[in-house]
């Protein structure tokens, strides 16, 4: 790790400055909200355990106060940017304010959901202020293309952070809570307040850690397979599974017969099963 000016990170009056200079708004359409606090940016750096032989891909750095973190304590930063302001600036950013380490980073002018590959090593980790309006895709996205990220940390809404770290039988429990359970260990790694970024949304964000399983879920089931089966389950979620399976399994007899086949009750509702139950009603399709 090297051994960088204090200010090297981005303060209010540096992120001001910065968007007055590029002439950035920031837009509710993309969702930015761009971080303002050196010290919330520490402490995404040090949750997301950040190590120095770390290659960190970074969705949507913004102005790059989280790049500027990360890449202090990583050996590389991989940043994608889909705001073509925002990419262009970058760069100079990053090389006029941690000169020593700007050979380490990289950026890719994109949109996140269509990333198919990354320049340099393997990432091994990702961390991200994700706009709210695509995190859980984005996310999803990220986690099923690049099997080599073994750490995930995401600052999102907290109501989705919520969401993808429930467990069955919680209220919230859904379909982002099982889609990231089927490539990860899920949990709550902490709040975020408003008034640390800018402009501060109307709503509360949190953290949330997704540390790669460390072995897949054990099923003869495809993925795609299995997330067809949580789908169905949960576009209907208020009906028994013998009825929400009905049009997956082809009628509602076909369902029950595959439930069973599962040792899954055709009275029990989505919200009550493990992702490895998913993958067994998967396998158990005639």
């Amino acid at each position: 790790m090297s051994t960088t000016d204090p200010d090297a990170l981005l303060g209010p009056a540096d992120i001001r400055e910065l968007a007055a200079a590029l002439g950035v708004r920031p837009t509710k359409q993309r969702g930015q909200n761009f971080v303002i606090d050196a010290n919330t940016v520490r402490r995404i750096v040090r949750t997301a355990e950040v190590k120095p032989d770390d290659v960190v891909v970074e969705i949507g750095p913004g102005l790059g106060s989280l790049t500027l973190g990360l890449l202090e304590a990583a050996d590389r930063v991989v940043a994608v940017e889909i705001d073509d302001v925002l990419a262009g600036a970058l760069p100079a950013t990053v090389a006029a304010r941690l000169p020593d380490r700007a050979s380490r980073f990289s950026l890719v002018h994109s949109d996140a959901m269509h990333v198919q590959e990354l320049p340099g090593p393997p990432p091994t980790a990702l961390v991200a202020n994700l706009p709210y309006n695509v995190a859980v895709p984005v996310l999803l996205h990220m986690l099923d293309r690049f099997p080599s990220i073994e750490r995930t940390l995401v600052m999102v809404q907290a109501e989705v952070a919520d969401r993808l770290a429930a467990g069955p039988g919680n209220k919230v429990y859904g379909v982002p809570s099982v889609k990231a359970n089927w490539y990860t260990e899920v949990k709550r790694a902490g709040s975020i307040g408003r008034n640390v970024f800018w402009p501060a949304p109307n709503v509360d964000s949190g953290l949330v850690s997704l540390v790669r399983r460390t072995s897949p879920v054990a099923t003869t089931a495809t993925r795609m397979e299995v997330f067809a089966v949580v789908d169905a389950a949960f576009a209907q979620r208020r009906k028994t599974l013998r009825a929400a399976l009905a049009g997956w399994a082809g009628s509602p007899a076909a369902a029950e017969e595959a439930l069973v086949a599962a040792g899954v009750s055709p009275q029990a509702r989505g919200e009550s099963l493990t992702v490895e139950e998913f993958a067994r009603i998967a396998e158990a399709k005639k």
